[in-house]
């Protein structure tokens, strides 16, 4: 399980989602989606974007087929207006890149974190959910 931790969001829920949306959005889908079979990724020489090029065939027939691992977007805490925008992200790519599992905290306690995430590390079935955390009591749910 790969951790991405979401910073610097506007305050207000539309400009943080519209920040996450352009900023964040693609790094996530790139940690849930490997280069394709064939394919080896480098980075473009204006350092954005990632280009793809052949790979040997040889090392297609040693390799397993890539997969991503599943990943848990990290927010800091925000107040109730920001629980639906947040929650569609980690709902529509839990969707997109099943049997991945994609869930999302917001917290910024790391007890709370760390607890919660070695919590989501055993609970295999667990995907697509949005879990706030209480930071006074460690990874309570809110």
């Amino acid at each position: 399980m790969v951790t991405l931790r979401v910073e610097g969001l506007p305050k207000g829920a539309l400009e943080a989602a519209a920040v996450f949306h352009g900023k964040w959005l693609g790094r996530a889908v790139a940690l849930l989606e490997p280069p394709l079979l064939g394919e080896v990724a480098a980075r473009s020489a204006d350092g954005g974007g990632v280009a793809r090029e052949q790979a040997p065939s040889a090392s297609l027939r040693s390799a397993p087929p890539p997969r991503g691992e599943d990943l848990v977007l990290i927010f800091p805490p925000a107040d109730h207006t920001h629980r639906g925008w947040r929650l569609a992200v980690v709902q529509g790519l839990a969707r997109e890149h099943a049997p991945l599992r994609v869930n999302a905290l917001a917290s910024a306690s790391e007890p709370a974190i760390a607890e919660a995430l070695a919590y989501l590390e055993a609970a295999g079935g667990v995907t697509g959910q949005y879990l706030p955390l209480d930071d006074a009591g460690a990874g309570a749910v809110v």
